[in-house]
């Protein structure tokens, strides 16, 4: 019986970014308060949702869903990153890579879909506000959260199935900082033509029809937004929109600049560093985006803080109470045991 996989090959190697090689001690340190920003950034509206009621709206679910996936998806690829920036060796293994490689653009594949989702649920919130609290539950939006996990997990599986079966027997290099798809297929020992096709129709998919379908819902925001007589009404509309949008911008702007150019292989440096910068500065600079200006997000905010405050001071009360009546006791008892 023939075996699934001929690889020879059992480690790779990851060049991280050699041609900054005199700053990596700079953006080790860098990297390093990015990522760690990130974890807090995101864990922090993680927790700030679940533990305020009134940020519990399908709004807020879908950027608790986008929050977590920041976590996952630099965590899959900064820490190596890092390694590749204090050694001049990084190895990994040859299922770690193709794990990595994997949970990697599994992950940005679901952060696509997620704010195409997000894109959606603003087009009901402002499209169709009357039927938007029906249309638009709890439950539905937690069934859409769970879409864009599988949807993403079946594309990227099927890619990976394939890669996992090709031969790996000559050089052990991977031109990049993470096990990217496109380095590790160069080094395959056998012809990848046929996982051609399956890619262009995942990257169309993935990227353009997303991408597609969140104009879409913009232009019908946008044409709604500019029939509200209200010059108020129409900045209170948009105002909800801002953040998201930012956000795509930001995001498909990196990746049309890293996929969409007439010669990739002739700006190779300046497309690893956009690469870098999609890794480590979007996840980070989300959660700043999607709170620094909410209303919502502060009020949320100065309520924890509130009542934390509040049963602190009901807590010292208690305390300072039990001290005075404790006392007041001991003193009737020294009074009790004078006289006697």
């Amino acid at each position: 019986m023939e075996p699934r996989n001929m690889s020879t090959v059992t480690e790779f190697i990851l060049l991280g970014i050699p041609f900054l090689y005199d700053f990596h001690r700079v953006f080790f340190a860098v990297g390093l308060f990015m990522y760690l920003v990130t974890i807090l950034g995101n864990g922090f509206i993680l927790i700030i949702v679940a533990i305020e009621p009134r940020l519990q709206t399908p709004m807020y679910i879908f950027l608790s869903n986008l929050a977590f996936l920041e976590i996952c998806y630099t965590s899959s690829g900064v820490p190596k990153l890092l390694q590749t920036f204090i050694q001049t060796k990084t190895t990994i293994c040859f299922h770690c890579c193709l794990t990595q490689g994997f949970f990697h653009n599994c992950l940005g594949s679901t952060e696509l879909f997620t704010l195409t989702a997000m894109a959606f649920d603003r087009y009901l919130a402002i499209c169709k506000p009357l039927q938007y609290p029906i249309m638009m539950s709890k439950h539905l939006c937690l069934q859409m959260s769970l879409a864009t996990w599988y949807a993403a997990f079946v594309m990227i599986f099927f890619i990976y199935l394939n890669i996992w079966r090709l031969p790996f027997c000559g050089s052990n290099v991977v031109n990049s900082y993470f096990c990217d798809l496109g380095p590790l297929l160069s080094l395959a020992c056998e012809d990848t033509h046929f996982i051609e096709p399956l890619l262009l129709f995942n990257a169309f998919v993935i990227i353009i029809m997303t991408l597609l379908l969140t104009i879409l819902s913009y232009i019908f925001i946008i044409a709604t937004v500019l029939r509200i007589p209200s010059a108020v009404g129409r900045k209170k509309a948009f105002s909800t929109c801002t953040s998201h949008l930012v956000v795509v911008s930001i995001l498909y702007g990196a990746l049309v600049f890293m996929f969409v150019r007439p010669n990739i292989h002739a700006s190779n440096r300046v497309t690893r560093t956009v690469a870098v910068l999609n890794t480590t500065l979007i996840p980070m600079l989300n959660p700043f985006i999607y709170t620094i200006r909410n209303a919502e997000v502060k009020k949320a905010i100065q309520n924890v803080i509130h009542k934390r405050k509040r049963i602190l001071n009901g807590d010292n009360d208690r305390y300072n109470s039990s001290r005075t009546h404790t006392g007041s006791r001991n003193k009737m008892n020294f009074r009790k045991w004078w006289h006697r």
